[in-house]
This record gives C-alpha cells, structure tokens and sequence, in this order.
C-alpha cells in the first residue's frame, strides 16, 4: 500500500513518527531510509519536536549521575571534581513535571570509555539532543565524543591542536587549564566545539583559542583570545543567544567579567557581571538560562560566607550591566548546615540544587558522604527532595532528535 503512495504523502507519515519508530523504519526499505536520514527530513522533524514541547509545555532534563565513595573539590577559579571508587554512574532523561518522578534511564555504550584517562566522561553541554563529553573530569584527556543518546550514535573528535610544554625541573612553569564549550551556528547549520586553553604561567604564552566543526569533522585555531584571561576552571558553558558564555577572570589584574564566544562570527566578546559581585579565588561561579529561556542568570557560591554562601542574579536586558538583580540570598540549610550548590532553573520557576551533606565544606579537600538533588522555591525559600542522590550530578536540558543519523563517519553502539 505505501509504495503506491505518492513521495509526498509517505513523507508525511514518517515525519509524524516519533524517533525509535523511525529508526526501525531505515530498515524497511531503502526509499524510506533515504528518505529519513536526509538532512532536510532531520532538521523538519527536530523543529517540529521543538514546536511540539512548547505547545505542550514539556521540557525534558538529561540527568548524570555518579555514586562514589570520595569526592575532592578544590575551591579555586581551577575548580576540580574527583569521584573515585565508583559504585554506578546513571544517564536519565527526566520530565520536568512538579515531582520530578517522570523518567526513564539511557544506557551508556562502554565502548565509549575505552583508552580514557578519567573513569567518567564529564557531560560539557547539550544542543538539540547531542551530549558533548570531555574526558577531563579529574585530570585532561584528549577525548571529545559527542553522542546522541536516543539514536545511539556518536563521533569522537579527532585531537586537538593546542597544548603547552610541561617543564617538570622549573617550578610553577608548565601546563595549562581547558575550557570546552558546545554550541549551534544558525548560519551554516554547523554544531561547534570550541576549547579555550590558558597556560599556567603567562612566560608560555596568551590564552588559545580552537573550534571544531562537526561539518568539517577537524580543529582550526583561533589564535589568541582577546581579551586575555583565564576561564573558571572546569565549570559549564551557558549557550544562549547564538554565543557561548563563560565567567572568566582576567590575566593582568584580579577581575572577573563573562566571556562570550558568537559561533557565528567566531569573535569573542567581553559581558560585565554584577558590581557587588567580589572576586575571589575560592568564589564558585556558574552561568545558566531562565525557567523560560528568556534571560541569562549567574549562581555565585561563596565558600568563605557563612551566612549569603548562594546568590542569584539575573539580567533582566542582555549585555546591560545595570539590567543585573538579585533574586535570592541563601545560607547554609537546617541544622547540618548543608550547603546549596546551584544547577540550573526549571520551567516552573525553581532552581534545581544540589544540597552538600557531610564532609568539609571550606577545605581544599572534601570527603563527601552524599549529595542530594532538591528543588529550590524562590519565593518561599522552601526545598523538596528529589530523591537522587550521589556526590555527583549535572542536569542540563535535553531534547529528542534525529542529528548524526546522516553522519557517514558516525558510529551506531
């Protein structure tokens, strides 16, 4: 019956399948699997899924999250995480309803963790269903994937090009810090890679500056990153507005600002973050988006404040200094005294937040005996347990989607 249907029609069928359904149908028959994997077919089908949440109002999150024995934070602008003896590591894509008990788990392929320096990936970001990973979560690999978890194909990045000589018989010189963003340029239809690596010691050079692109499949160097600074650490990327976001602190003189990378143009750009806002060493910084997308807000988590340890601000006009305002002061909850570490915001306004339990808090070195995921109320101060628990977790907001099912040199697990 559907080989006497005209193209048009049948077109119009697959497009209104969901993704697993159309997966099985590549197999059917070769005009359907041209058909489906065209470029044109995947882009239609990922709008109309965009289009189909907002109407719905659904939002869906990826959560990753890992239960450990041990975990070391360093409270610098070079912030590190170290889960060690690892007991399961969990991906689920979570529906973003009031209980936060709607979900289903993915299954990470193990041949992904081959030749890896650090036990887990860490997830860099998200962009219409493609995760990005860096293999960096406790020291710096060369490993870049990006996968696609519900087509369960990926491409691993080919090295990279910038690195800085080590020079073990010279104190403090040699090695450098890594910043890896991942964003979508509207323009060419291209997703983007971008790493911005800082020497250590200023004697090796200006910070760098390489992008990769998925079109191309390679690296190409930026050159130096103006102006000059020093990314925090291993901290997430905000993606919004077609640019990629970072807090960073300046290489010449103890000042922090956001700095934004257009994937377009490829320019970086310099933001101001709120004037109240001190500089500090042991300060913990993280960029994220609105409830409804539509504003650019910045956690500040300051270790050495016993009473305002979390703020949040949002920028009620984007690029405006003075648009910055301040949404809530938090200190350290209940009589544990656990601390608030700020994730991201959902829909329906709160924030989700991960609540420090055990250990201590304003080392350099924390043994921590669990983390637990709440949902933070804005207006009443109030938290509700989400029941995931672990020392850590990274929530970032996901999307279905058909991207890499066109791509010759991507590999199906």
């Amino acid at each position: 019956m559907f080989d006497s249907l005209p193209q048009e029609i049948t077109h119009d069928i697959l497009f209104r399948l969901p993704i697993k359904s159309l997966i099985q149908c590549t197999s059917v028959c070769k005009p359907w699997r041209s058909m489906i994997i065209n470029q044109s077919f995947i882009q239609s089908h990922l709008r109309r899924k965009i289009s189909f949440h907002k109407r719905n109002d659904i939002h869906l999150f990826l959560v990753h999250s890992v239960s450990g024995h041990l975990i070391t934070s360093v409270r610098t602008h070079r912030h590190r995480t170290v889960v060690s003896k690892i007991r399961q590591e969990v991906f689920s894509v979570h529906y973003d309803n009031q209980d936060f008990d709607k979900n289903f788990e993915i299954e990470f392929p193990s041949a992904l963790k081959k030749k890896l320096k650090n036990e887990i990936l860490r997830v860099i970001g998200i962009c219409n269903g493609l995760v990005c990973f860096a293999d960096d979560m406790a020291c710096y690999g060369n490993s870049f994937i990006i996968w696609n978890p519900f087509i369960r194909n990926s491409v691993t990045l080919p090295n990279p090009g910038i690195t800085f000589p080590m020079y073990n018989s010279i104190p403090n010189y040699g090695g450098f810090d890594a910043a890896i963003g991942f964003g979508y340029d509207a323009m060419t239809s291209d997703y983007k890679v971008v790493r911005v690596a800082t020497p250590k010691n200023k004697l090796q050079g200006p910070t760098m500056a390489e992008v990769y692109s998925l079109a191309t499949g390679s690296w190409r160097s930026l050159g130096s990153v103006a102006p000059q600074c020093a990314i925090y650490g291993r901290e997430k990327h905000l993606f919004f507005n077609g640019a990629l976001h970072w807090p960073a602190v300046s290489r010449e003189r103890d000042d922090h600002f956001i700095l934004t990378f257009d994937v377009g143009n490829e320019l970086f750009y310099k933001m101001s973050m709120p004037s109240s806002v001190i500089w500090s060493y042991i300060l913990g910084l993280l960029l994220s988006a609105s409830g409804d997308k539509k504003f650019v807000t910045l956690f500040v988590m300051n270790a050495d404040s016993k009473d305002s340890y979390l703020e949040i601000w949002v920028m009620k006009e984007y690029g405006v200094k003075e648009s910055w305002t301040k949404l809530i002061n938090l200190g350290p909850q209940g009589p544990e005294r656990l601390f608030p570490r700020a994730l991201c915001f959902r829909r329906n306004g709160e924030v989700l937040v991960m609540l420090l339990k055990g250990g201590r808090q304003l080392g350099f070195e924390t043994n921590i005996s669990k983390h637990e995921l709440v949902s933070l109320d804005l207006v009443s101060k109030q938290m509700e347990s989400l029941e995931i628990c672990g020392p850590y977790c990274s929530v970032d907001s996901y999307e279905e989607s058909l991207l890499l099912l066109d791509k010759t040199d991507a590999v199906s697990l």
